[in-house]
């Protein structure tokens, strides 16, 4: 089974006129409407029993904030000392097509230090039309969950023409599914306008936020939005001025090349995994097994999936013996360990392809990615053939209700982004553009780590103390600032 890559936990200088709706109180979404009580999900209530729950309703056109409305699911794990609570940190994990309701609980027991925890009501939500928030589908079948987020890797022109067939198809139904008249409106415009609505409806006159991942484009495109809203602004991981556009997709490729000397050097100083010796040696064997794969399939994983699986474990140091212990199986014909489905697989897919290709337009031409991959699979040969090649948006319904949201430097000082050196989801390369774009609005640290995520998760004290101080006191570091690397904890 061919399991999709971990996308991510995923801007010039003039913002486009994009009016930001105002988040007026309506229905639901009054602060004396918002009735907290216990989260029914097994894995939350596990996490923080004292995790609550609720839902607000929302619109589904801010066109027509009158007219037909969606659910909007939220959680709070609050603070337990009022007297020092400073308002609301909104917490996003990334995706897009990842549940955030749990994300509090599992920011606390990661290490989020308790002077924030003591400072700010925690809040966490299903972006709209994941989970609990007006689910949408594609009715994807279990093989094409199985096929994954990210096409299979291309060698050929005649690889990316044949794919063309199934990112059609994913398409066509996505766009004739029961939920098709979300596709429209399920955007990372409309998902900023509905942390406003939260804003609104907690009675807060701003709003300060923690974002990974996809979740950095969301927090940038709500300070865009509604600067005046907008308080502290944490942005972890960074994806570029795009978001998940097609240029985020073929930077992932970057990512592994970026963070692979990581995994080498490690493979290379235990001799026991019988993966070479030196760094050099590891990356041959990388090729080796995913050509053997290619040929002939090992229980299912095939060259694609083994591209896929190592790509997604490099996001985490504690990750790497499982990656080498997977290289190993693999090289030896031993059984591989288990790579279990992810959960809600065909929301996650439908929310996801709802996003990315909904926010953005894509090359719709085949042989645009033709020469996509021809170029990355020689830049970047790890990942290139796959990252750079076709998928459903090329062929997403043309309707767009508006254009993206350009983040510019516009509003006041009050990002700080923090990010790895050796990200293999969110690369440096795009980071930069972001902090680029938001000109003096921001403030980036980075960190000499690997990974995908810095805080509260990573090792680096420095990193962490900046955000720290940031969440707490609203002090950033008075320039960019460069983390220097600690040993891991």
């Amino acid at each position: 089974m061919r399991r999709t890559l971990s996308l991510p936990l995923a801007l010039a200088a003039t913002a486009v006129a994009v009016t930001a709706i105002p988040g007026v109180s309506v229905g639901a979404t009054t602060p004396d409407t918002v009735r907290w009580g216990p989260c029914s999900e097994k894995p939350e209530k596990a996490a923080s029993s004292r995790l609550e729950c609720s839902t607000l309703e929302v619109p589904l056109d801010y066109r027509d904030p009158d007219g037909r409305q969606i659910e909007i699911a939220i959680s709070r794990l609050a603070s337990e000392n009022p007297s020092r609570r400073r308002g609301v940190l909104l917490t996003d994990p990334g995706g897009p097509g990842i549940t955030g309701l749990g994300f509090p609980a599992v920011l606390a027991a990661s290490g989020l230090p308790q002077n924030v925890l003591d400072s700010y009501d925690v809040i966490g939500f299903d972006p709209r039309g994941v989970g609990r928030s007006t689910p949408v589908t594609c009715d994807l079948t279990p093989d094409q969950q199985a096929r994954g987020n990210v096409p299979p890797y291309a060698h050929t022109a005649a690889d990316v023409a044949r794919e063309a067939g199934n990112a059609r198809t994913v398409a066509e139904q996505c766009a004739t599914s029961r939920t098709a008249w979300m596709l429209p409106h399920t955007t990372t415009a409309n998902t900023a306008r509905d942390m406003d609505r939260i804003r609104a409806a907690l009675g807060e006159p701003k709003l300060s936020y923690l974002g990974h991942s996809y979740g950095t484009y969301l927090g940038a495109v709500y300070t865009t939005m509604f600067p005046e809203r907008s308080d502290r602004i944490v942005l972890d991981s960074n994806l570029g001025p795009g978001g998940y556009d097609v240029t985020a997709m073929r930077l992932l490729a970057r990512g592994l090349e970026d963070r692979f000397p990581d995994f080498a050097a490690f493979a290379a100083a235990h001799p026991e995994y019988g993966l070479g010796t030196t760094p050099e040696q590891v990356r041959a064997k990388f090729f080796d097994l995913a050509k053997r794969l290619e040929a002939n399939p090992v229980q299912g994983y095939d060259g694609t999936l083994f591209r896929g699986i190592t790509f997604d474990r490099l996001y985490s140091d504690a990750d790497l013996p499982k990656v080498a212990e997977l290289w190993q199986a693999l090289d030896t014909d031993q059984p591989p360990p288990p790579n279990p489905p992810l959960a809600n697989m065909e929301n996650f897919m439908a929310a996801r392809f709802s996003v990315i290709c909904g926010d953005t337009r894509w090359p719709e031409t085949v042989r645009e990615y033709q020469r996509n991959v021809a170029v990355d699979r020689q830049k970047y040969p790890m990942l290139g053939g796959a990252t750079a090649s076709i998928g459903p948006c090329a062929f997403w319904p043309d309707k767009r209700v508006e254009p993206p949201v350009h983040i510019g430097d516009r509003g006041p000082s009050n990002v700080l982004m923090v990010q790895n050196e050796r990200d293999p989801g969110t690369p440096l390369a795009g980071a930069r553009k972001l902090r680029q774009a938001f000109g003096e609005r921001a403030t980036m640290v980075t960190a000499d780590q690997g990974g995908h995520g810095v805080y509260p998760f990573g090792p680096n004290t420095c990193a962490n103390d900046a955000v720290t101080a940031f969440l707490t006191t609203g002090q950033r570091p008075s320039q960019d600032l460069a983390c220097a690397a600690e040993p891991s904890k």
